[in-house]
């Protein structure tokens, strides 16, 4: 039964428009840091072959149900799911999935723009040459003073959720087509710039043997990391690629579409390793993981080379294009379930919606400096406690809303839109969205949606809650 239904929203212009905005929300901080040093400690090449795996059982096929759910909802998440479980009988409480996903991005957002804004601060340093020659304490200092400042936080947080909801409110043509279609090929070319200047530093065979050594003994300790990876660097759980799914044409193949998001999104957390490691072994220093190799070990690396200050600049522009590229995938979904709701403009709602983000990112403003103290999620010998003022251990905001979103809400929808989309939508409806001819492929797909991707989803969700 074909469907022909088109979203009030706009539609993308083709697929590859589709591609940009899927790779553009599923390429963030985390490809920059965390996959190219996941890959050196776990088996370099091993880990990657493990890694592809995990991204076949579990990222693509949620993917898969995410974007054959939107297009073949052509609303916002929460309308899609609730106008398909009508359509195949199922209950309409499924759409609760779509809600808790739609909170869920919003609250990353929240703190993803002030993580984020700390690149746009490292910007205006590297061009004023305040890193050049700069040792580790420098380096170190130097980023702690950016913390400790909550007024320097709440400029850079502020300017990126204006930057974030200017792009929302001119709508999917004029705001998220037209800057995907600058923003997505710039942040191609400024990784391409990195990885060639890695080729002057003379380190760059020292960098691709710390990515892609392949020792096979180091691969079961990262098993659970890949299968995690595979499903958070997607930007899947959330309803982002949901909605964008909604925007997809109807003669796009998602096969093919959702499997071209998932290499690119590999390759460029392969490139970025390549091209940044070469430059820290170059300034003699040892790669490392999480914020500290951005925003601490680079600039010192970038402060020690040669025209490292060039390259710098060069790397957190890059780094401000890949926040922002998934920053805007993060409000879509609410943006566009609110004004279906609503009726009210894109404008109105995309300026009521990115308030929010900025109150709540207040929380991780202030949890870096005069909040530090505040507590959350508090295990004491009187028992459990929600908040806590200077209690031992527990968590800041900040750790609190990452916690509660990445460890609990993401895992949720994940599992949510692949049960909703394998075992709730009639198979009809599946294999029109799909346009899979083969019936052994089309099984396939489907086995992979309703049981394996789930189980991954189940051993990710109890692995994150027991770290």
């Amino acid at each position: 039964m074909a469907n022909d239904k088109v979203s009030i929203h706009g539609a993308w212009a083709s697929r590859w428009v589709f591609i940009l905005a899927a790779t553009g929300s599923a390429v963030g901080l985390g490809n920059i840091w965390k996959f190219p040093y996941m890959t050196g400690l776990y088996g370099g090449g091993a880990f990657v072959a493990m890694y592809l795996v995990c991204i076949a059982l579990v990222g693509l096929p949620i993917m898969l149900a995410e974007t054959l759910i939107g297009r073949r909802g052509r609303q916002s998440p929460v309308n899609s799911m609730r106008s398909l479980a009508k359509e195949s009988g199922g209950s309409r409480y499924w759409s609760v999935a779509a809600v808790i996903g739609m909170v869920a991005a919003l609250l990353i957002l929240s703190f993803y723009s002030v993580v984020a804004g700390w690149s746009l601060d490292y910007i205006i340093g590297m061009g004023q040459g305040n890193f050049s020659g700069i040792s580790a304490e420098g380096a170190g200092a130097a980023f702690g003073g950016l913390t400790d400042n909550p007024w320097r936080l709440t400029l850079w947080h502020t300017l990126f959720m204006l930057g974030t909801g200017f792009v929302i409110a001119k709508g999917v043509v004029a705001g998220l087509e037209r800057s995907l279609r600058i923003m997505m090929p710039m942040l191609f070319v400024l990784l391409l710039i990195l990885l060639v200047y890695s080729f002057t530093t003379g380190h760059f065979m020292q960098g691709f043997h710390f990515l892609f050594h392949f020792d096979p003994s180091k691969v079961q300790g990262g098993i659970l990391a890949a299968m995690g990876h595979a499903f958070f660097t997607l930007s899947v759980g959330v309803g982002s690629i949901m909605v964008y799914g909604s925007y997809m044409p109807k003669k796009s193949s998602i096969g093919a579409t959702v499997l071209t998001v998932g290499l690119l999104d590999t390759l460029v957390a392969l490139t970025a390793g390549l091209a940044l490691f070469p430059i820290v072994f170059a300034a003699g220093l040892e790669p490392g993981g999480g914020p500290g190799l951005m925003f601490v070990t680079l600039p010192i690396a970038f402060g020690n080379v040669a025209f490292g200050q060039v390259m710098g600049l060069v790397f957190f522009v890059l780094v401000t294009l890949a926040a922002w590229s998934s920053s805007i995938s993060m409000l879509e979904p609410a943006v566009a379930y609110f004004v279906e709701r609503t009726g009210r403009s894109r404008t109105a709602v995309t300026s009521m919606l990115a308030v929010f983000c900025w109150v709540v990112g207040m929380g991780t403003v202030l949890s870096f400096n005069i909040g530090a103290d505040a507590k959350f999620f508090v295990f004491a010998n009187d028992g459990f406690h929600l908040f806590q003022w200077g209690a031992e251990g527990g968590k800041n905001f900040f750790e609190g809303i990452d916690y509660l979103t990445s460890r609990i809400l993401l895992p949720i929808g994940g599992l949510a839109f692949a049960m909703f989309a394998g075992w709730v939508m009639t198979r009809d409806s599946v294999r029109d969205e799909l346009s899979i001819k083969s019936p052994l492929l089309f099984n396939m797909a489907l086995w992979l949606i309703r049981v394996v991707a789930p189980i991954g989803v189940l051993i990710v969700f109890v692995a994150e809650l027991t770290k």
